[in-house]
């Protein structure tokens, strides 16, 4: 076998599955940014978030559980909430991160989780 040709179509579907994998991660990423901003815009419409919130992100999860399967439960859902009030500019996300940095990075205060961004951003380029 050519080993030239065999190299150059490893090489292409190597980038393939790259790009793939950025917009999955990209469109995962606006999403859970989606959904997060629709939980919290409907709990800012006059609903006392300590009682009502705890209800509607419990029912939320129940209904796209049954309808999407694993995924949206409620704990997931809370996240999704974090992401936006943490990273409230979707434009301001770094498509470089993952849905697991993102988690990681809504448990830090303001300034580590700047510092965070920083290390990270050196180290993904």
């Amino acid at each position: 076998m050519n080993t030239q040709l065999f190299n150059s179509v490893k090489e292409i579907i190597q980038k393939a599955r790259q790009r793939v994998y950025r917009m999955v991660n990209i469109t995962l990423l606006e999403t859970y940014w989606q959904i997060g901003r629709q939980i919290v815009e409907d709990e800012q419409e006059g609903k006392s978030p300590a009682d009502y919130g705890k209800n509607l992100m419990q029912n939320l999860a129940n209904q796209l559980t049954i309808e999407f399967g694993k995924g949206f439960d409620y704990t997931n859902l809370t996240n999704m909430r974090k992401f936006y009030q943490a990273f409230p500019i979707l434009d301001t996300l770094r498509q470089e991160l993952s849905w697991s940095h993102y988690r990681l990075l809504c448990r830090l205060d303001s300034e580590k989780k700047i510092m965070a961004i920083k290390q990270l951003k050196t180290m993904l380029v």
